[in-house]
Order: structure tokens, then C-alpha cells, then sequence
């Protein structure tokens, strides 16, 4: 399917999705907030997609925010809060996904941009990479889930500085404060995301899909139920096909064959 806004390619069960209006450093219009829904609902449904990888198009931009002119056209609240919960789905979608995200960060990624970024289940930054969450410099604050997040990812004072701030952290400071995993040459950019991409795609699906829950659910659970729900996910594996052909293929010294079912 053709997309205006964003551009897909796929190599082996490895997805990329790129974000593309240069012109505008790939900033995030209702339009593009949209193809990117239709286009992780498609993915996800493709048992053939094992990983996915997140950029943006060009040397400038992952995505330099929401797009101002429609920020500035919004005509009351109710408009308002109805764009920022469109927004909110998208980072909802993406954190929810079986599939894992790997945002590969290739240049700015401010406001709405840095808080997709922070959506996917990690995020390998280029040297040229720079975070922030300038909303406060518009009037405004983050709203599609970067007050939320920036906490939970990099605690309560990173996420007051940030926010109340709006300055820029570059990728090594990004790094620092765990903003980013990862932090490699521009040029490297992609190939490096897409070989982590190509590492997970080939583990056992079912058991990435688990993993990836576990650590999100079990985030918001005391100890004692996470280690709970941990137990359950492994117990639900151990009835899997893919649990049969990993511990067989072990023991056959011999590259596993996944089907996840």
C-alpha cells in the first residue's frame, strides 16, 4: 500500500518504516499520525514481520515534533485534547505491539518526535541524534505521552528538567540517562538498527511477544506480581511449538526453524 507521508520496506522479517516529510523535518500531521496506525496494525498482523525498525528520512529530523500549523489552527480544548489522544493512540499502539519498535534516531527528535521515539521498546540513536521536549517554549506541554514517559524511563528530576526546560540533550547525554541504548556513527545508523532488528527477528517469536509484555506489565505491578506473571508467561511457553523446536534444535546443535504457534 502507497502512504503520503511515510515510506515501508521490508528485508526478510525484518520491517522499516520511515517517516517521511524532509521538507518539514518529518514533523507528525494528523496525516502521518494516521498512515502510521494503518501501517503498525498491518505489520502486526503479518506473522512474517519478527522486527521492526522506526527512522526518519534525510541527515536532519527522526521527527522535529507536531506539526506547528495545525497546532496553531486548533480552534478550542476540545480540538486540542482530541489531537493530543490521536497522538496518544499511536504511542499506545506502538508500546502495545507484539512486534518489537527500535527507534533509529537519525537526527532531531523533539516533542511528538522524541516521544514516538520513546514508545518503541528501545532506541539506537545516531552521533548526530539531539532529545528534547521544547512544547513548554509553544505554551504548551508534552502531550503525547512525554510527561509520562520521560519519568518512567529516566526518572521524576530528568523528566522535570526536560520538560520545564525544553532544552536539547545530545545522543552521548541521551545515552547517559537512558534515553538511548545505543549511540553509533550516522552512517552506521540503519545498518546497526537492522542487524539488532535481524538478531531478534530470529528468536523464538512467541517468546520475544512474552518477554516484551512481561517487562511492560510486570513495570506496573509490585515485585511479587511481576514475578507472578513472569512464571505464567514461561509456563504458557513450555506449551508452544517454538519451545519444542528451540530445546530440540539445542540439542541437536543445529539452528532453530520458529513457527510461532
Amino acid at each position: 500500500m502507497a502512504y503520503e507521508t511515510i515510506l515501508t520496506e521490508r528485508d526478510g522479517a525484518v520491517a522499516v518504516v520511515t517517516l517521511n516529510r524532509p521538507s518539514v523535518l518529518n514533523a507528525l500531521n494528523v496525516l502521518m499520525i494516521r498512515e502510521l496506525r494503518e501501517v503498525f496494525a498491518a505489520l502486526e498482523a503479518d506473522d512474517a514481520v519478527r522486527a521492526i525498525v522506526l527512522t526518519g528520512a534525510g541527515d536532519r529530523a527522526f521527527a522535529a515534533g507536531a506539526d506547528i500549523a495545525e497546532l496553531g489552527a486548533l480552534p478550542n480544548a476540545v480540538a486540542a485534547v482530541a489531537l493530543v489522544h490521536n497522538g496518544q493512540g499511536l504511542t499506545l499502539q506502538i508500546e502495545r505491539m507484539r512486534t518489537p519498535v527500535i527507534a533509529a534516531v537519525n537526527g532531531f527528535a523533539l516533542g511528538g518526535g522524541c516521544e514516538v521515539a520513546m514508545a518503541c521498546d528501545f532506541r539506537i540513536a545516531s552521533e548526530k541524534a539531539r532529545f528534547g521536549q521544547p512544547e513548554v517554549n509553544l505554551g504548551l506541554l508534552p502531550g503525547y505521552g512525554g510527561t509520562q514517559r520521560t519519568a518512567r524511563l529516566l526518572g521524576r528530576g530528568m523528566a522535570m528538567y526536560l520538560c520545564l526546560s525544553g532544552e536539547m540533550i545530545d545522543a552521548a547525554e541521551a545515552k547517559r540517562v537512558g534515553l538511548a541504548e545505543f549511540v553509533v556513527p550516522h552512517e552506521r545508523l540503519l545498518v546497526e538498527a537492522k542487524r539488532i532488528a535481524g538478531i531478534i527477528a530470529s528468536r523464538a517469536p512467541l517468546a520475544v511477544a512474552a518477554a516484551k509484555r512481561a517487562i511492560d506489565d510486570g513495570a506496573e505491578l509490585s515485585v511479587a506480581a511481576a514475578l507472578e506473571l513472569e512464571a505464567l508467561h514461561f509456563g504458557t511457553l513450555v506449551g508452544t511449538s517454538d519451545f519444542s523446536e528451540g530445546t530440540k534444535a539445542f540439542l541437536e546443535k543445529r539452528p532453530p526453524a520458529f513457527t510461532a504457534t
